[in-house]
């Protein structure tokens, strides 16, 4: 079996290269399942903080926190951060966003209408964040950018109820879509009543320019020729393809940081960094599994650099697939110990959410697949094809504005 030698292949012109690679990404939203995963982890990760916070959520970004309303009020008025709980400092108002922000990042994981849903889970986000300012870590400050990118991707392509209703021949979504778009009206005109007492006016610009742009997608969706679709499609594509590349760079960049930081530090260089937080109460949920393992000066060395190794390694290794898998395992199972040795489960959930975006397609069908099949045996289900629902062809973007329609593309 021969293979005809490498020169004496027939080259591609350059000009038919670059006009494939931007017919690439102008009719192809690219990774969705990469922005489909991180969609759900970012949401669930926001999700199930919000809950375990709930008893402590008014001393955390309520009226009863030790950052009053005014002194809030006042750094806002400085910084010009989004809030809307400046709007009142009533327990009935906090109350109203605290539950939005919980309903939202729900309907955002479950992918109800997700055009419209990532824009109020961003807003909830931005909300109880920038109340208290100092309640946050580094898990918090990703999940603040993440709700900002999401609202730029076309994250609900598959794992989402908007692919399957569109995969039903239901992509329209019938009222629901005008009427959230309605509703969501009224509040950013309230919103932007409020917004002299703030000024938060950077946010409301691009607030009114989404809702505006949805208004355009749907009529547009529906009583317009091909053509004008098509061009709503490659400008949407356009931004999910470069949010998508924003996120990548994110990540690498907060992994680089985090690791160039390390190794300037005295502790990060001698191997014994990991130690000294294996002896503080506060990050010490299992004390005898922290005691055990800093009883071992071998572990916690190879830990040590390990952490600062594959930091500084991972965003040099995106060009080949194979040492960038093995690192990325690498960094999930390592945010996973962080979670269970030092007790921070919401970052590291944030930090893999993060990573996920990295995690190969063949990979996340397969697990897709799995979720999709352990689903069906706990439900009961023995329908013919049972599990495909998870893992759904990714169509061509159409006509919906809040999901993926059958429609093929034209040019």
């Amino acid at each position: 079996m021969s293979s005809t030698p490498a020169a004496e292949r027939p080259r591609v012109p350059f000009d038919r290269r670059l006009a494939g690679a931007v017919q690439k990404v102008t009719a192809n939203a690219l990774g969705p399942y990469q922005t489909a995963i991180v969609r759900i982890g970012f949401s669930a990760t926001w999700l199930l903080f919000l809950l375990r916070e709930w008893p402590h959520r008014l001393e955390l970004y309520g009226p009863d926190g030790p950052w009053s309303w005014e002194m809030g009020h006042r750094l806002i008025t400085d910084n010009h951060a989004f809030t809307v709980l400046m709007w009142s400092d009533g327990r009935l108002w906090f109350e109203i966003v605290y539950g939005l922000a919980l309903l939202s990042a729900l309907l955002l994981l479950l992918g109800w209408h997700t055009r419209a849903v990532s824009v109020v889970f961003m807003c909830g986000v931005l909300s109880l964040q920038n109340r208290s300012i100092f309640m946050g870590d580094g898990g918090d400050n990703v999940i603040h950018l993440m709700a900002l990118y999401l609202v730029l991707t076309r994250c609900a392509q598959v794992w989402s109820l908007d692919a399957r209703r569109a995969a039903r021949g239901r992509g329209d979504g019938g009222v629901v879509g005008p009427l959230l778009w309605v509703v969501l009206g009224g509040f950013l005109m309230a919103a932007t009543y409020f917004a002299g007492a703030t000024g938060e006016w950077w946010l409301l610009v691009l607030l009114w320019v989404l809702w505006l742009g949805q208004g355009l997608w749907w009529l547009v969706s529906r009583y317009a020729s091909d053509e004008p679709r098509t061009l709503l499609d490659v400008v949407a594509n356009l931004a999910h393809n470069a949010t998508l590349v924003v996120i990548m760079a994110e990540v690498c960049l907060i992994y680089a940081t985090a690791g160039w930081y390390k190794v300037q530090g005295s502790r990060w260089q001698d191997g014994t960094a990991l130690y000294y937080p294996l002896q503080l109460d506060y990050f010490s949920p299992w004390p005898a599994l922290s005691d055990l393992l800093g009883a071992s000066g071998l572990i916690v060395l190879l830990l040590t650099y390990g952490t600062v190794i594959v930091q500084v390694a991972f965003p040099f290794t995106l060009f080949n697939r194979k040492v960038k898998n093995v690192l990325l395992a690498a960094m999930i199972l390592e945010h996973a110990g962080i979670a269970v040795l030092l007790g921070l489960p919401f970052f590291s959930l944030a930090m893999i959410a993060a990573d996920a975006v990295f995690l190969p397609t063949v990979f996340l069908v397969w697990l897709g697949a799995r979720v999709a099949g352990g689903r069906d045996r706990l439900l009961g289900r023995t329908r013919a094809g049972a599990g495909a629902d998870a893992v759904v062809p990714v169509p061509e973007q159409g006509r919906s504005g809040d999901e993926p329609s059958p429609r093929t593309l034209v040019g």
